[in-house]
This record gives structure tokens, sequence and C-alpha cells, in this order.
């Protein structure tokens, strides 16, 4: 019968997955639309509320600016997914922008990339699930008190649901994407032919004033309020290169499938944000970031939070009481909840490619029983619920956080692009010229457009938080430097050289006792079975009376290797120890001294709190000791036995502890 936490780890995850079944997972354009696509669709839920929020800065008067920031956001989106398809059919082996900077702009712009990334994968799933539970309270008002425990227990079931594999995540998000993109295209659909025939649908907040922070704003004051609406606007654009990152996972053809799931993300997305802005102009809907500064909000706007834009949308199409509107809430609700997976599949990804390439532990290449890359998962998740925890699920301060690190990975991934088709050019036919030209005048506008909005972005957000990803992203940078450095370094100390298999002149055994028993007895027997040129046992004298016990027993045996007593007046047995040894390896430098250390195996976790840990903790200073050799000598107590019958004994399940005295 298995025991209880391999019972528990199948039922979450699953039975584990041979490795030669890995063609099984990829995923065909209906999953991997969910999968990769659900981030930049799920943006269209809060994109237009943030143009929204910071043009209220300047109250009402600044609001008919709304379509204009939307138009600059939509031909920047669609110029993106133009820039991404090109990558997706250059680079089919997945990498994104980070494998487009380390083969074109080499390695420290890459790392660049790579932990900007890294930082935007974060900040989707922390932005991505708190908006969720934006939209969940919106609807069920009451649950407000209690949305941060909300926001970490989604992470938890996206992890566990990742940790299962990319093929029953996606079919697990198909249903909630595409009904998400049904209900708000539906809405949209609906309040527009509402609007033209003369019944425009009117939002809850319409009658409502704003407070200004800012009053008669002019100009270069309007160009910076613009421009930062624009800049947070530009989420929209977040999770739009999480197809390029992820092209391996389709099925083949894979760069074809990839560069056609691209398009219909970008179609989408452009239909959805545009309707959504659209509506938000018609329905006159108005937002604060605090809802104090909305005048004729009817609740205590200190303990109520106010309605999201999509949800205010589906109220003043449907009805607040209307089916209609719990459909389009929920669809919101679940994309904004799942659209967290694109980061729970590309953050591994990339982790992993950089742990190939020894830039992160190596820990994080390796896959779990389902073939995902299980610890990126994990790190991950850990990561974004200290951000939802550090900041209590406040859309409005993590957005602050977002969108740097997505654009500079956009810009550097497009000067690369411009860089590729360069070399392309070298050697081509006069008709591949004119179509490599066009390729790369896409990605240098791309560049241009990308590189100009990170510039808006880090002026107008970095007072506002954005200043800790800056901060982050360096950071970052450093660790995966001085990762790369330790590797490369260890690699070196262990190259081999002419004289490094010189053996030693010779071998000295010390089996290490606390007291005569079983486990003593094998670790002599094995000792002697090596031959060694010379043994020993050897013990502390921690407690006289125990010392002349072992004394009296060792000699009533008549065992013949003889029993050395090291002093210990303070009680400790590491010291002595290795101080006898480190007196053996000063008589004879090139001497070995193997050190025997007699151990139980118990199979209950709690059995091991029972024994004395002196052994691991002597066992883990000996191996900074050169010229010696550790043995742990296992004894396989009954519970260990009753441990392998129960279940498959894997490597690492064994407990140790040292022999106890009697």
């Amino acid at each position: 019968m298995p025991s209880a936490v391999n019972l528990v780890k199948r039922l979450l995850l699953g039975r584990p997955l041979r490795s030669d079944r890995a063609a099984e997972t990829l995923l065909p354009k209906r999953i991997a639309l969910p999968i990769f696509a659900s981030d930049a669709l799920s943006s269209v839920t809060y994109a237009t509320q943030e143009i929204l929020l910071i043009l209220s800065i300047g109250g009402l008067a600044v609001l008919h600016l709304t379509p204009w920031v939307g138009v600059a956001v939509v031909v920047l989106l669609a110029v993106v997914v133009a820039s991404y398809r090109q990558v997706v059919h250059a680079y089919p082996n997945g990498g994104g922008s980070y494998e487009v900077v380390v083969r074109n702009l080499g390695r420290n712009p890459s790392l660049v990339v790579a932990a900007a990334l890294m930082v935007d994968y974060v900040m989707t799933v922390a932005v991505s699930v708190a908006a969720g539970v934006d939209n969940v309270v919106s609807a069920l008002p009451q649950l407000y008190p209690h949305r941060v425990w909300m926001a970490v227990g989604v992470v938890v079931l996206l992890m566990a649901m990742n940790l299962r594999g990319a093929r029953e995540s996606g079919r697990a998000f198909a249903v909630p994407t595409y009904l998400f993109v049904g209900a708000l295209g539906l809405t949209i659909v609906v309040g527009l032919t509402q609007a033209a025939v003369g019944h425009p649908p009117v939002a809850e907040s319409a009658g409502w004033g704003i407070r200004p922070e800012q009053v008669d704003i002019t100009g270069l004051a309007l160009v910076f309020l613009l421009l930062r609406a624009f800049s947070s606007g530009c989420t929209a654009l977040t999770g739009v290169e999480a197809i390029s990152n992820g092209v391996p996972a389709f099925q083949r053809p894979k760069a074809v499938n990839a560069g056609r799931t691209l398009v219909i993300m970008g179609v989408l997305a452009i239909f959805l944000f545009s309707g959504v802005t659209a509506l938000s102009v018609i329905a006159q809907v108005r937002v604060a970031e605090d809802p104090c500064d909305l005048i004729g909000f009817p609740t205590d706007c200190r303990s109520t939070g106010q309605r999201t834009v999509i949800a205010q949308l589906a109220g003043a199409v449907f009805g607040l009481d209307s089916p209609l509107f719990f459909v389009v809430q929920a669809g919101a609700a679940l994309i904004l909840l799942l659209a967290a997976n694109t980061a729970f599949n590309g953050f591994p990804t990339l982790a992993s490619l950089l742990a190939q390439r020894r830039y992160l532990p190596r820990q994080l290449h390796t896959r779990g029983d389902r073939l995902a890359h299980s610890n990126g998962i994990v790190l991950l998740g850990l990561v974004a619920i200290a951000l939802i925890a550090a900041f209590e699920g406040s859309v409005t301060a993590l957005i602050q956080l977002y969108i740097i690190g997505v654009f500079t990975s956009f810009t550097l991934s497009q000067i690369g692009m411009v860089k590729h088709w360069n070399h392309e050019l070298a050697g081509a036919d006069p008709q591949q010229r004119r179509r490599i030209h066009g390729h790369r005048l896409i990605n240098a506008v791309g560049a241009v457009l990308t590189a100009t909005v990170l510039v808006v972005v880090l002026a107008t957000k970095f007072t506002h938080g954005a200043y800790l990803v800056v901060l982050a992203i360096p950071l970052l940078y450093v660790i995966m430097r001085g990762i790369h450095r330790h590797y490369a370094e260890v690699r070196r100390e262990l190259e081999p050289e002419s004289g490094d298999v010189a053996l030693p002149s010779r071998v000295h055994a010390v089996v290490l006792v606390s007291t005569l028993h079983k486990p003593t007895l094998r670790a002599l027997a094995f000792a002697r079975a090596n031959r060694p040129d010379t043994l020993t046992a050897l013990t502390a004298n921690v407690d006289e009376n125990d010392t002349e016990l072992l004394r009296r027993e060792w000699e009533r045996q008549g065992i013949e290797v003889p029993l050395k007593v090291v002093e210990s007046p303070y009680r400790e047995i590491t010291r002595p120890v290795i101080d006898y040894i480190k007196r053996i390896r000063r008589a004879g430098p090139r001497d070995l001294v193997c050190v025997y250390i007699p151990e139980y195996v118990v199979g209950r976790w709690w059995e091991n709190l029972l024994h004395n840990q002196s052994s691991l903790r002597l066992a883990w200073r000996l191996r900074f000791e050169p010229g010696v050799l550790v043995v742990n000598v296992p004894w396989q107590l009954d519970s260990s036995h009753r441990r392998v019958d129960r279940a498959d004994h894997a490597p690492g399940h064994a407990r140790r502890g040292i022999n106890p005295p009697g």
C-alpha cells in the first residue's frame, strides 16, 4: 500500500509519465490558445480601466481623450504581434526574446532580457490573480475582506494544476478562456448595437462626478498625463511574447501552428480591447483610484470597492440582475485567475533553458513526475504569493511594477531581430532580399515603438513603484552572472590533469564508535574488507562511565581492532574527532583517511527525531577535510523494512541517525 505522502501526491498530480511519452504532451492550436494567450486576452479586462484611472486624475474634463489613447495602444499591439510572428518562424526552438537576443546581441543583453522576462512572469501571476479576485468581489462584495487569502489560494491551485502537466492544465483552462471571449464579445456586439439604434448603454457610474487631483491640466502637464495613461494602457500587450517562448510545446509543424495561434490571439485581443474602450466611452464609465474621489458613490467608499469597468459594462448592457451579467463576470474572473497559467508555462521553460546554460541552479532544468519543470513552477508560485501578500492584493499597486520587464524584452528582442535580418541578407538572392527587407522594416518599427514606450513607462511610473523593478532586473542579472561564474570555476577545478589519478601512499581506516552493537560490528567488517593499511576504532570520551563500559565490552568480545579514546572535555563529538583525523593527515599528507560512520535507517519521519543527529553534523564537517573519505554504513531497522513493503522505496527516503548509547 502506498504511503500517505505518495497517495496525496498521486491524487493531486496523477501518475508519473515516462520520458518517452513527452510527445503526448504536445498541444494542438485549440488547447495552445487558452494556455499561451490567456494572459494577453485577460489584460483586456484591466487595460482600459488603467487608462481611465490615470485620466481621472484630471477629472471629467480629460476623459474624452480615452479613444485616442486606445488607438495608440491598438497600433502598438498590432506591430508587436506582427514582430513576434517573425520571431516564431525565425526561432522555432523556443526561447522567444531570450533566444533572439542571445544569438544576435550576445550574453550580457540576453541576461538582461532573461531577468526582465522573469520579473514579468512573476508580475503576470500576481496582477492577473489579484485582478481576477477583484472581479469576483465586484459580483460578490461581501468577499472584499478576504481577497488576499482568495488570491493566495488561487496561486496554490494553479501550481497544483500545472504540476500535472501542460496538456491537462490546457484542457482545464480552455473552457474559461473561450467563455470569456464569447461573453465579452457578446457584450461588445450587443452594446454597440444598442448604441447604433439610438439606445446606448449607460453605466451605473455615468452620473457620478470625479474629484480631480489636478485642475486645468494643459500644455506639458496634459502631455505627461496622456503619456502616463498610454503607458498604463500598454498592459494590454502583456503576454504577447508567450507563444514565441513556447513554440516547442506545439504539435508539428510547430512554427506554423504557433504563428497562426499568435495571429488569432492578436485579432481577438485587438477586437476585445477596442470594444471595451469604445463601450466605456459610450456608457460613460467613471472610475478612480480612490473610490472616495467619486462624487455620488452610493456606499461607504472606505470599506467597499468600486465595480470594475467590465462589471459596469456588463451591468449597463444586460442589467445588474441579469444572468448574462454574472456570466460575463464569471468569464472575466476565470480568465484573469487562469491567465497566470501563461507565466506558469513560460517561466519554468525559460528557467530551464537558463539552468541548462548554467545561469540558474541546475535543479530548475529537471522535469518532475509529469514531465513538467516542477521546481520552476513552485518557485514562481511562491514568489507571486509573496508579492500578493506584500501589496495586499492591490491591482493598482502591483500594476505600477508591471510592463517594464515586458517592454525591456520587447525592445531588445526587436533590435536582435533587425540584426538577424541583416545577417540573412548576406548571400540572399534579389527576391529573398526584398522579403527580408520587409521583415526587417517590421522589426525596426517595432524596436523604435517599444523603445519609446519603455522610456515613457520609466518616466511616468518610476516614482509610483516601478523603481523596484528597475532594481530587481540588475539584481537578477548579477545573480545569474555569479551562478555562471561559480559553475565555470567548479568545472575548471574538476578538469582532469596529468597526475590526478595518483594513488595514496597509505589508507587509514577509522570506524566511529559510540557503543558496541550490530551496526558497529558491520562497520568494522566493511572496513576490514577494504584491507586498509591501518584500522582503528575511535570513540569520544563524553561520559567516563559510558566510555569505561565500552572498553570492558570491547575486551570481553575480544575484538582485535584497537579502540582509541579521544578526550572531550566540552562533551562534544565533532571537534575531538576532527582533530584526531587532522593529526593523521599531518603525519602523512599523501595518505588517505577513510572514516566509517554506522547509521540507522528508519521508516517513519518522527523516528529520526528520537536519535542523535551528531553523525550528520560530523559527516558534513568531514567533507571539508582534504584527503578524507566518509563512508556511511547503514543498518536497516524493522520500520524501514515495513516501509519498503508498503511502497516502492525511492532514493532519499532513508532517514539517518547516530547510534544511541546502549
